[in-house]
């Protein structure tokens, strides 16, 4: 399918929760979604018969200066095509529910951007750090992040 085709599906199902397609010619095209109802879309992305996107490749978790994102790449195994979902959460209260419970590999790409970037997935089984300490301040991705003269008393390197 492509991705115009996908847009399409998505939109009959979940109308105004699917923002808009940017289709890059030259890199990866994406369907900005509501991020309310990601897990009910990214689940129907896996389970719909012609689109059965069973494989979570990535999820990733970015700062676009006003918004954090979440970014979920999606493939099919059976048929070979895939897809980028993005979902925009404000820095304030930057919650979005977790996908672990649809793909178990999800779990460590969640943490990873709760860690670097500060996005809180509702309800992840254990969403702690996993690259910085557990008591580490801040969230060093993030655009206004500033690095910390010490930490525990020991300069920290750049």
């Amino acid at each position: 399918m492509t991705i115009q085709e996908i847009y399409d599906l998505l939109k009959i199902h979940f109308n105004d929760d699917i923002k808009e397609i940017t289709d890059i010619s030259n890199g990866d095209s994406f369907i900005t979604v509501n991020p309310a109802n990601i897990f009910d879309i990214l689940q129907f992305c896996r389970d719909y018969e012609t689109l059965d996107f069973d494989y979570l490749t990535l999820i990733s978790g970015m700062d676009s200066g006003e918004n954090l994102g979440v970014v979920y790449h999606l493939y099919s195994m059976k048929f070979k095509h895939s897809i980028v979902i993005k979902a925009f959460v404000p820095k304030e209260s930057p919650n979005i529910q977790s996908v672990v419970y649809l793909w178990r590999a999800a779990d460590w790409h969640e943490r990873e951007a709760f860690d670097l970037i500060g996005v809180v997935f509702d309800g992840h089984p254990n969403l702690i750090r996993i690259l910085c300490p557990y008591d580490w301040e801040g969230h060093p991705l993030r655009k206004d992040y500033v690095t910390p003269q010490e930490y525990h008393g020991m300069k920290v390197p750049y």
